[in-house]
């Protein structure tokens, strides 16, 4: 009897030890609680805001549909091109902005819209659109339409750079030595443009227009000499050309005068 008396205290004791465990952890989670709710209280009050991190979703690449995309493109630009080559400019523009719907950052469509409209003299769209290409592709071909573009609107100076973006590229062929010069005495930059065209005329040397454009540098630049010398350069080609007879006459006048 006495055993069962001891059992029995004993199972009271630790029920009660157990019992005062279990509340003081659940008052310690209360107070954790608390206290995070507070803390979190004061935020808000403060005006710090709560950012919820959401995962980026980028959209799936559909190969099949970009396989589609692209041929549909292509379709377009050689109905533009044949559109293009019987002069219909209107359809062939139509065709092109329907290419860049499909495909709007396409290259090769806005570069054919823009040079539609170089052809068609709509220099200030064709501006935007190398201005914009140039940024894509680094083509000499397109720093030289631009520089076109440019110089038909009378900006002679951007024209500069454009066209010498194109030489730097391409510093053999003397056609771009050529425009550019063309762009410097525009832009009354004589002293740049002599160099260039001396540099043309070593494989353009029978191109009679840049040799006037020359003489005439020379002119600007107050070098008679070296303009009468182009004058008669001019004259070896054109032996019946009286207005040259007459410039080298009137230069060596003034040479002896």
């Amino acid at each position: 009897m006495t055993y069962i008396i001891v059992f029995t205290v004993t199972l009271a004791a630790i029920g009660v030890l157990l019992a005062g465990r279990i509340a003081l952890r659940n008052r310690s989670v209360r107070r954790f609680v608390r206290s995070t709710r507070e803390r979190f209280q004061s935020a808000e009050d403060r005006g710090v805001g709560h950012t919820e991190e959401r995962p980026s979703e980028r959209p799936r690449k559909n190969p099949r549909m970009s396989a589609i995309q692209l041929q549909k493109v292509r379709s377009l630009l050689r109905s533009a091109e044949k559109e293009t080559a019987m002069q219909r400019y209107a359809e062939a523009e139509g065709l092109l902005i329907q290419a860049l719907t499909v495909l709007p950052h396409s290259i090769d469509a806005q570069a054919d819209l823009a040079k539609l409209y170089l052809t068609t003299e709509r220099y200030a769209k064709a501006e935007a659109l190398y201005q914009e290409l140039i940024t894509k592709r680094e083509d000499l071909g397109f720093y030289s339409n631009l520089g076109l573009a440019h110089y038909m609107q009378g900006k002679y100076v951007e024209s500069c750079y454009a066209y010498q973006e194109a030489l730097n590229r391409d510093p053999q062929t003397p056609e771009r030595s050529a425009a550019l010069s063309r762009a410097c005495i525009a832009a009354r930059r004589y002293k740049d443009a002599a160099p260039l065209l001396e540099k043309a005329l070593v494989r353009m040397s029978k191109d009679t227009e840049l040799l006037h454009l020359l003489a005439e540098c020379y002119l600007q630049l107050e070098e008679p000499a070296k303009a009468e010398e182009v004058y008669r350069r001019i004259n070896r080609i054109e032996p019946y050309n009286e207005g040259v007879k007459q410039k080298i006459s009137d230069l060596a006048s003034k040479a002896t005068a």
